[in-house]
Order: C-alpha cells, then structure tokens, then sequence
C-alpha cells in the first residue's frame, strides 16, 4: 500500500463524526423518554410518601386544646 491510497480526507472525518453524534442522538432520544417517565414517577411517589407521614405525624403531634367560660 502505498502513503498516497491512505489519506484521510476531511469528507472521511465529516461523515465519522457525523455518524457517532447521529447514534448519540438516537440513544439520548431513547433513553430520555424512559428516564423522563422514571423522574415523574419517583417524584410522584416521593410526594405521596412526604403527605402520609406528614398526615401522620401531625396527628400525633396535634394538642386539644379546651376553652371554658367562667
């Protein structure tokens, strides 16, 4: 082989790069959509886990509290 048939022209590195962002794109775009889904559900449950202790324990903690009139 000879130095000459071996040359990498910047056509070659454009359509390298081109096609290694191209499959990124795709794999971000994948796996968004799942890690998207997967965010709202944990923040869903985290909210309803932060609501019933909070029910919980402000029932515990509530004081009775009685007015008489003299």
């Amino acid at each position: 082989m000879s130095p000459a048939s071996e040359k990498i022209t910047r056509d070659d590195l454009e359509n390298a790069f081109r096609g290694i962002v191209d499959d990124g794109h795709e794999t971000v775009v994948e796996t968004g959509a799942k890690a998207a889904g997967a965010a709202g559900a944990l923040a869903f449950l985290a909210l309803a886990v932060t609501y019933v202790v909070g029910r919980r324990r402000g029932s515990k903690a509530k004081a009775v509290v009685e007015v008489r009139r003299i």
